[in-house]
């Protein structure tokens, strides 16, 4: 076999196991990766428990990458702390190395049923949780297959003589062998997949005992560089940054003794093969041993390395949209939310804002909502380029991350229409009439405050919706509209009235324009607030439509064929179900 053919046989054999262990750890992470995050925010108080937390929830996902990727995100929030974070990466380094232990036993004759188990089950399952199992049971046949491929290919080309001449170069620089492992997991982003490799080149002969636990040394330290590149903040950058600095102090010790160290891990196993994943489980051992009772003054250290950047005046800065997440749809997805909640607080304050204008006239708080306004369009338009890269880095064929990125961005557009309409409706018509020197009259103040209340509590009320999704929520948002449309039928009559009043009294002989303009400041201003309304109900719609539509498949799928086949159709754009307490959609 010539070269070349090697080369390229080498690098699909390296492909396959890369893929097989992104499957592994993209189908855990769509199944379970809401209940996983939740588990490691809920265990982030104690050392001990977060390190045991980190080093399960690695075991699952085969990716400390991945675990990272959570605790960052939280880290970076200020939801939890920087040392149990840290003791969360050291159990997921743990965890990692008993990844390469389990998958570097001789378990090759179950590879092929793995694959064929996981390829039925995706196929065939239609729950989202089954498909994704399908697609761990896929991932993990293929690691397998590459594996024995790459132990069957190694066997061959033990005596090339320029591979040779490469390996007794990193054998005689374990600097430089330790600097080739480290560059190779970066860019392959899988510590496990290079210890495997490398293992696999030990049981071959390609490379000896000792140039083998260099490239061990190596894949640990490489595989802390991607979270560290993919961090933008200083606050992002200290958990990745403190566990590169763990790994690269262990490598420091461990150098010098790697003859030693080799010879004593000879006592412990014999096998080929076996020495560069004995000795992977052992560093990480023995660095979760060393460091984990001094987590608090590495992140007091941290802290002091890295400071917070200075607080730029800039509400429409993001604050969540880490781009390291976006490896982790579940985690990216959260961070979205997060900065979309932010939107609805801004909005919120518009609202209040504009109450108080009606109140006080005062035109200095007028200039104060335009800029609250810029800072909802430019942190809106910071989240739908988020979940453009959200859905280009992952393929979101989970049903319920697709649903929810559509949810996030129905509700970032509705949350900037609404402020489009109390900054360019309420709060313009609101100038005009204080530079006219014209002043709500006390019972239209009072129809403007209940009505702006309703629409403050069903604000509340949508961003409950939003977060949680529940239907009885969701039911009663919607069923306020029709409170809503009352009270816009309670300020059409005082409108009126106070019209015919003020003509009895002759206010406006001889002047109808002024009349009818007058008249008409109070029904314009419910109007918006109505309008304003309407968007918030809409948060409620697809968790009714989801209802609905399970509700008649259900109905349907008692029914025989050809009956239920004339009788329903899913909700579409050109057949939308029915809403509980409203059969119309707004139309402003």
């Amino acid at each position: 076999m010539s070269g070349t053919l090697v080369l390229l046989e080498l690098a699909g054999q390296v492909g396959l196991l890369l893929w097989g262990s992104h499957m592994v750890s993209t189908g855990m992470q769509r199944g379970f990766g809401t209940e996983l995050r939740c588990a490691l925010e809920r265990t982030l108080v104690h050392r001990w428990q977060a390190f045991l937390m980190g080093l399960g929830i690695t075991t699952l996902l085969q990716s400390s990458t991945a675990t990272g990727l959570m605790a960052t995100s939280f880290t970076a929030a200020g939801v939890i702390a920087l040392a149990p974070a840290l003791a969360v990466m050291l159990g997921a380094n743990v965890g990692t190395a008993l990844v390469a232990q389990v998958l570097a036993f001789n378990v090759g004759l179950i590879a092929a049923p793995l694959v064929l188990i996981g390829v039925l089950s995706f196929r065939w399952s239609s729950g989202s949780r089954i498909k994704n199992l399908g697609r761990v049971a896929i991932g993990l046949g293929l690691m397998l297959m590459a594996l024995a491929g790459l132990q069957h290919m190694l066997g061959t080309v033990e005596n090339t003589p320029l591979l040779r001449s490469i390996l007794q170069a990193l054998g005689a620089e374990p600097f430089l062998a330790i600097l080739v492992a480290s560059l190779l997991t970066w860019g392959c982003h899988s510590s496990v997949a290079i210890v495997l490799l490398v293992a696999s080149l030990e049981a071959t002969h390609v490379v000896g005992a000792t140039e083998s636990l260099a490239l061990v040394l190596g894949a640990n330290i490489g595989g802390a560089l991607p979270a560290l590149f993919h961090a933008s903040t200083p606050a992002a950058r200290r958990l990745p940054f403190g566990n590169l600095l763990v790994r690269i102090a262990g490598a420091i010790v461990v150098v010098p003794w790697l003859p030693e160290v080799q010879r004593a891990l000879r006592y412990l196993t014999t096998a080929d093969g076996e020495l560069a994943v004995s000795f992977h489980l052992t560093f990480n051992l023995l660095l979760a041993i060393a460091f984990l009772p001094s987590v608090n003054k590495m992140a007091e250290l941290l802290l002091r390395w890295l400071p917070d950047l200075p607080q730029v005046s800039d509400p429409g800065r993001p604050l969540y949209l880490e781009s390291a997440a976006l490896d982790s749809a579940t985690v990216a997805l959260a961070n979205a939310t997060r900065e979309t909640l932010r939107m609805a607080d801004m909005a919120e304050s518009m609202l209040r804002s504009t109450l108080e204008l009606f109140r006080s006239s005062d035109r200095g708080r007028a200039a104060e909502i335009p800029t609250v306004k810029r800072a909802i369009r430019q942190l809106g338009s910071a989240i739908r380029g988020y979940l453009v890269a959200i859905s280009s880095e992952q393929t979101l064929d989970d049903a319920r991350e697709g649903a929810r990125l559509q949810e996030i961005l129905s509700a970032v557009v509705n949350i900037e229409h609404a402020s489009d309409i109390v900054a360019n409706g309420l709060v313009e018509f609101a100038v005009k009439q204080i530079k006219r020197g014209q002043v709500l009259s006390a019972p239209e103040l009072g129809a403007i405050t209940a009505m702006h209340t309703e629409v403050l509590e069903s604000l509340k009320l949508a961003m409950a919706v939003f977060l949680h999704g529940d239907q009885a929520d969701a039911r009663r948002l919607v069923k306020r509209k029709v409170r809503l449309r009352q009270m816009e039928a309670e300020a059409t009559a005082l409108s009126v009235q106070l019209l015919r009043e003020a003509m009895l009294a002759g206010r406006f002989t001889g002047n109808e324009a002024a009349a009818a303009e007058e008249s008409g400041a109070l029904l314009r201003i419910v109007r918006d607030l109505r309008r304003v309304h309407s968007y918030m109900a809409s948060f409620a719609y697809p968790i009714t439509q989801r209802r609905r539509f399970r509700s008649r498949t259900r109905v349907n799928s008692e029914r025989s064929p050809e009956t239920a086949g004339s009788s329903i159709r899913p909700p579409s754009p050109g057949n939308p179900p029915d809403m509980p307490g409203d059969n119309t959609e707004h139309r402003d």
